[in-house]
């Protein structure tokens, strides 16, 4: 994991691999989203962009850690849960761009920021939690429908279907695509007509508009 500026907009550099949510991918997640937002409050993060390296955005939970580790299975998704919301409500502009696959509880956390970004020529945005029987728990579901319209949800929750960055487009998962090598620039053009929102007047709106979904990834 990675983090650089470009021109007061944070890019966090995910990683080159799957790029799951280990519990030490999670410290560092939230560590770095700390340090981003307590220079917002100083004036120095105008926005934030969320990419990766490899052919990977990110491909969501650990299965390995959990297998090895269900009697921690509630603990783990909390926190998972806890940092979708902490991107939903960051008191400011963020994008992800979206370079690889991005499946699952990764699809969740690009869904979880103001912006989407995708390659449009390689790389799925996929929920297959109805294919791997796994159903979507009441936080992650009021996320993607605080997020899509109730036409993309049914497309995109139900059905397992991978978006490729054109569908994804059309279906209003993205709001954006980009070429080979232009999938960060295209985040970072959406976020600096952005710069310098009040992280006050940010956060308070975020943390209203999206109170619910919230209160939902955040309950006991």
């Amino acid at each position: 994991m990675k983090l650089t500026y470009d021109d007061k907009i944070a890019v966090l550099e995910l990683g080159d691999d799957e790029n799951r949510f280990s519990p030490s991918f999670l410290d560092e997640i939230e560590q770095v989203l700390d340090d981003v937002v307590a220079a917002g409050k100083q004036g120095e993060a105008h926005g934030l962009v969320t990419t990766a390296a490899g052919k990977f955005y990110s491909n969501g939970l650990d299965l390995d850690w959990l297998m090895a580790n269900g009697d921690r299975t509630d603990w783990y998704v909390g926190r998972v849960q806890a940092l979708l919301a902490k991107v939903l409500t960051l008191p400011i502009p963020t994008a992800a761009a979206v370079v690889g696959h991005a499946f699952g509880a990764g699809a969740m956390l690009a869904i979880a920021h103001d912006f989407r970004v995708m390659r449009a020529d390689r790389g799925f945005f996929c929920f297959p939690e109805v294919d791997i029987r796994i159903p979507f728990t009441p936080g992650m579901a009021a996320l993607i429908q605080a997020k899509l319209t109730p036409q993309a949800q049914v497309a995109s929750m139900t059905t397992g279907r991978r978006f490729g960055g054109q569908d994804a487009a059309a279906a209003g998962i993205v709001d954006g695509t980009a070429g080979e090598g232009a999938v960060s620039a295209g985040a970072l053009d959406l976020l600096r007509p952005l710069a310098g929102k009040d992280t006050g007047t940010l956060g308070a709106i975020k943390a209203t508009m999206f109170g619910p979904a919230v209160a939902a990834l955040t309950a006991g």
